[in-house]
Order: C-alpha cells, then sequence, then structure tokens
C-alpha cells in the first residue's frame, strides 16, 4: 500500500500509468469493450482490470496521477453513440468533469466512431477496463508532460 495513491489502481495500473511517454495514448474502457483482443495488440500487450470500479472512480484515480496531455487539440477522446455522432452521455461529462478537475483547466472531449475507436485503441500503450454499465464509457486518454 501506498500513501497517496488510490487503492484502486494496483501494481500493474501503476506500472502502466509510469511507464506510459509523452503522447502515448491509454485505453480507458467499459465491461462491455473487446479488452483482451484489443489489449493484445497494444504497444505492451496488456490489460488491467479494475474489477468492481466504474469510469468515473477509475478517471478520478488516474487523472491524479497521469497529466493529459496540453499539446493536441484532442487529449480525451470518447467512443461515439452509434448513430448519434454529436450525444455525448453522462458517463461521458462525468469522466471530463474528472479530467478538468485534475488538471485545474478546461479541457475538449473529442469524439470517434466506434470501429475507428477500436483501431485507435490497438495502437495505445495498454487498456485499462472498469466494470462500467452504462454503455459507450470508452476514452482514450494521451498522456503529456509533467512540468517542475
Amino acid at each position: 500500500m501506498l500513501k497517496g495513491v488510490s487503492p484502486v489502481l494496483g501494481a500493474e495500473a501503476l506500472w502502466v500509468l509510469a511507464a506510459m511517454g509523452h503522447g502515448d495514448d491509454l485505453a480507458l474502457v467499459d465491461r462491455n469493450f473487446p479488452a483482451a483482443e484489443v489489449a493484445s495488440r497494444t504497444v505492451t500487450g496488456r490489460l488491467v482490470r479494475l474489477g468492481g470500479v466504474d469510469a468515473t472512480t477509475a478517471a478520478r484515480a488516474i487523472f491524479s496521477l497521469l497529466p493529459v496531455d496540453g499539446f493536441v487539440d484532442d487529449p480525451i477522446r470518447r467512443m461515439e453513440v452509434v448513430g448519434e455522432p454529436d450525444t455525448v452521455l453522462e458517463v461521458h461529462r462525468e469522466v471530463l468533469a474528472e479530467a478538468r478537475a485534475a488538471e485545474g483547466r478546461d479541457l475538449p472531449l473529442a469524439s470517434i466512431e466506434r470501429h475507428a475507436f477500436y483501431a485507435a485503441a490497438r495502437q495505445a500503450f495498454a487498456v485499462i477496463q472498469t466494470t462500467e454499465s452504462r454503455p459507450y464509457g470508452c476514452f482514450l486518454i494521451r498522456k503529456g508532460v509533467v512540468f517542475d
């Protein structure tokens, strides 16, 4: 156990967050996402499962440690609702709110069509899967830089 680190994040998740470099993407996905298949094709081939944790709780823990990229226009991307690309769901708003609170700045939320999201997630550094039950609780988060 470590002080100041959310107990939601185990050793595997901490390794992933620490090992990522600036510009690497993290796929944070819900329980319905084909996480094992997608993770097997990521940079590390790692799938980290956070059992009993929803997307908002996972995001709060992740954003407490992971800086969000400030050099790109779309550092956080959500999976689009099929047939409704402009629909922003509650889970999307909640995760974005966690990112904004942790970063202390406004952040945009871009969207990616479902199949394009799968393809982009395969290029991510790793996949962290929650047990989020709300549909479309899937995000790509680009790691930024820590400035001292």
